[in-house]
């Protein structure tokens, strides 16, 4: 009886260890995303250039025919904020119904992945307001869920509006002073609507100008129907010195108009001054 109580607690214990015993197994790495993005940068000013590491991967057991990578607004139309510049590591890429862009990657097999990167300029005159940047991997015969990516943020549109200004002197009789004012659109933007006060001596009188004189006042509007980025152009007030003029002759030159908003009111205003010993003697 006893080496029976002995056999019978050996066999439970048995068991019981066996039961309590859990196999190790390896845990499977999970797939990665079926479309994944990498942004060169989320903050962006109009004009700037930016790009977009795209890499899409198939996930399911048969191949995806004619895959492509697409981007996107959610909800909007990526093409109020962005311009297609370029793509690497796809056969083609363009624009999608005007609104979205697509890369051709061909055929992609089972546990294929293929990547892209786009190049892509923010417009001069962008959407107003952020966006969250969609992506997605698509084929011919089959489509994967569309993924939610990075929210990206354009500032708002400014073009900086520079206005200097240059003299020159020759004798017409008396002496005739040529004042020129050059405007630069420092950008980022392009500007219209640019328009330059300019108002010249009062010991002088109006002769020539490709502004516009104001009535009979000493004020001329020297105006810019357009500059892009990094632009420039001129524009001449001319006048005529009599044979007693003496002193100083400053004319001044002051942006008052253009869009869009201009952010450095600094370099808004310009002035040169020459000066008179008699209107025959002028120097600037």
């Amino acid at each position: 009886m006893h080496a029976w109580k002995l056999i019978r607690a050996a066999l439970i214990t048995g068991i019981l260890g066996a039961s309590l015993a859990v196999p190790a197994t390896a845990n499977a790495e999970d797939p990665p995303p079926t479309s994944a993005v990498d942004v060169s940068a989320t903050t962006l000013n109009p004009g700037d250039t930016f790009t977009v590491t795209q890499t899409v991967y198939n996930k399911i057991a048969g191949p995806i025919e004619g895959g492509k990578a697409a981007l996107y607004a959610q909800g909007a139309s990526l093409t109020d904020w962005l311009e297609l510049v370029s793509c690497t590591g796809a056969t083609s890429c363009g624009v999608y119904n005007a609104e979205h862009f697509r890369a051709g990657l061909g055929d992609v097999g089972p546990g294929e992945s293929r990547t892209v990167v786009w190049t892509l300029r923010v417009k001069d005159s962008p959407r107003s307001g952020p966006f969250v940047l969609g992506h997605q991997f698509i084929g011919d015969n089959y489509a994967f869920e569309p993924i939610t990516g990075p929210t990206i943020t354009i500032t708002a549109s400014a073009a900086d509006i520079a206005v200097t200004m240059s003299a020159a002197v020759r004798l017409v009789g008396t002496a005739r002073i040529t004042y020129t004012v050059t405007v630069k659109n420092n950008g980022p933007a392009s500007a219209d609507g640019i328009r330059v006060v300019t108002t010249y001596p009062a010991a002088t009188l109006f002769s020539s100008t490709t502004c516009t004189r104001v009535g009979s006042t000493r004020t001329a509007n020297c105006d810019f129907a357009s500059l892009g980025s990094g632009e420039a152009a001129t524009r001449t007030l001319t006048v005529q010195t009599g044979l007693l003029t003496t002193g100083a002759l400053t004319a001044t030159a002051r942006r008052t108009a253009s869009s869009p908003a201009d952010p450095v009111a600094a370099n808004d205003k310009a002035s040169r001054t020459c000066n008179a010993l008699t209107g025959l003697i002028v120097h600037c």
